[in-house]
């Protein structure tokens, strides 16, 4: 398994709202790194998206 597949499998594991006193302290730096990673992918997605809307309303003059 690669370190990729690690990460989706740890952002997949937690669940907003859960209870944490389970986790180590480690596993609470390794969540909050894959989390902190997945936002700047999502914040880099929705740029993206926006520029394409902007694109597109711009060609059909919207």
């Amino acid at each position: 398994m690669d370190e990729d597949e690690i990460k989706a499998k740890r952002i997949a594991a937690y669940s907003i709202g859960q209870d944490l006193s389970e986790l180590s302290v480690d596993e609470i730096k390794e969540t909050i790194i894959a989390l902190e990673e997945e936002i700047m992918r999502l914040n880099a997605t929705k740029i993206e998206k926006n520029e394409h809307i902007t694109a597109a309303a711009k060609f059909f003059k919207i």
